[in-house]
């Protein structure tokens, strides 16, 4: 690849997974298959939630919200990638890649906030149950939700903005199958302490501190369960619960071990892989373990094929 030590950067090259031409195809299945998972598995709930009056509810609310956040991160990353691995490599222009890499930012951040809000709609509803009703009116989850988003897409914005006035001129090879902070700076031939001070700053402000409260509101409902006397109403209520902590456990989770972990001398081929745990398997493990341990989604989906197949009857 050309070396550009003047000229400001105008093509990418993103070498994706390098590997044998004889798992190719395998791979390429294996991740189309994965991406029409996520994106029919989370545009089934967001129907569901909309379609069905019993999941007419702030909890099945913020539900379809992260169903939409995980629709968004994998329609941001895998469709380059399924391209990268046909082609051992995908050439994108610069401004296409600090696009991914704003809506990767956005899709991240809205994550934690709503994971965050729906951890507050649990403990409302466990601990101080005579003012959920109150307070989690419909006009409240809109303005949480709508808070969201707009955090998302602001702080998304201030990243991309400050990166794209650094200067570019080093070589224009990203060793990755997407446009990820890290790769991206290492780009630049400017002092790009400001960009990553910020990034540290922001990222302890939306990541950090709502991981904080999660871990807080949780406390609290596990005490509020103990303190409950029925052993069966322990159970209903930790299993409302069970699902949410099961995704934040597997988010937050992935996030540590990609970003906050150190790998000293680690290949970027294992680089590539802790990455798909948050790109790819999240926005997958998500309507599947909200499906499977949810009494609610199910009785919803029964209704729905219920409803089909009285109609093919009628005709």
């Amino acid at each position: 690849m050309e070396k550009k030590n003047v000229t400001t950067l105008t093509m990418i090259h993103l070498l994706g997974f390098q590997i044998a031409h004889n798992l190719t195809f395998f791979i390429f299945c294996l991740l189309f298959i994965i991406y029409c998972v996520i994106i029919c598995g989370n545009l089934l709930i967001i129907t569901l939630v909309s379609y069905s009056k019993t999941l007419h509810s702030p909890m099945y609310f913020f539900l379809s919200q992260l169903s939409l956040s995980d629709i968004l991160l994998a329609t941001d990353i895998l469709p380059n990638t399924l391209h990268a691995v046909l082609m051992k490599e995908t050439i994108i222009s610069f401004s296409e890649c600090i696009t991914q890499f704003y809506f990767l930012s956005v899709s991240g951040t809205l994550e934690c906030l709503l994971l965050t809000v729906m951890c507050y709609d649990r403990y409302l509803a466990i601990c101080k149950p005579l003012h959920y009703n109150l307070t989690m009116n419909f006009q409240f989850c809109c303005k949480m939700v709508i808070a969201c988003w707009v955090s998302s897409a602001s702080i998304a914005l201030i990243h991309t903005s400050t990166m794209s006035q650094l200067k570019f001129c080093g070589l224009n090879i990203i060793d990755h199958f997407f446009c990820d902070l890290d790769p991206i700076l290492k780009l630049s031939c400017s002092d790009t302490t400001i960009v990553q001070l910020e990034v540290t700053l922001l990222s302890s402000l939306l990541v950090v501190i709502p991981f904080f409260i999660i871990i807080v509101s949780y406390v609290y409902i596990l005490i509020t369960i103990f303190k409950m006397s029925s052993i069966t109403s322990r159970q209903k209520v930790f299993s409302t619960c069970s699902s949410h902590l099961t995704v934040v456990c597997i988010y937050y989770g992935t996030l540590v071990f990609v970003y906050l972990i150190p790998r000293s001398g680690e290949s970027w081929n294992i680089t590539k892989f802790l990455s798909l745990l948050y790109t790819v398997a999240t926005p997958l493990m998500n309507p599947i373990i909200y499906s499977l341990r949810n009494r609610d989604l199910n009785k919803a989906i029964d209704e729905i094929i219920n409803h089909c197949l009285h109609l093919i009857c009628c005709k």
